[in-house]
């Protein structure tokens, strides 16, 4: 049987229209649920660690009753030891009731908007150029074998 996290997308398919970028961002979804599960479930900060792979590090922002606010980012430590880098740092939104996850703007899209918008660029176009590449991070996350280990509650 094959399920919608076995179809590939490809890093060269374009934005068509809103319900493709919807589409896309339902893959986002199906991706996340296998890393980390429900985000209604999720609390805290957690850290995913696999040999030969950066450390995953997985925050909950904020949780309202029908999104959560999320924030996924590697941890790259200097060579020293002593400073931590935080990269790509994505800022990410489930809506619980259409299960679907979308890339918010990166910090630096953040800083370029408050200086002004950039001409030539669509919505569209920033929505599926961040969308895409999270869900190939998120593909990418998984094949190398980070999970996030959600704490049952104890009843």
């Amino acid at each position: 049987m094959l399920c919608e996290t076995d179809i590939k997308l490809s890093w060269r398919a374009r934005p068509r229209g809103f319900v493709a970028l919807m589409g896309l961002y339902e893959c986002n979804y199906l991706r996340f649920l296998q890393l980390a599960g429900d985000p209604k479930r999720l609390s805290g900060t957690m850290i995913s660690r696999v040999d030969g792979d950066c450390e995953l590090q997985l925050g909950v922002l904020e949780h309202m009753p029908y999104t959560s606010v999320l924030s996924l980012t590697y941890v790259l430590r200097s060579a020293d030891s002593a400073s931590l880098e935080r990269l790509p740092d994505l800022r990410l939104r489930a809506y619980h009731d259409a299960r679907v996850l979308e890339a918010e703007e990166f910090p630096e899209q953040q800083r370029a908007r408050a200086a002004g918008p950039r001409r030539g660029e669509r919505e569209l176009h920033q929505r599926w150029m961040r969308n895409m590449m999270l869900n190939k991070w998120l593909e990418y996350c998984a094949e190398r074998g980070h999970r996030f280990a959600v704490k049952e509650p104890v009843s």
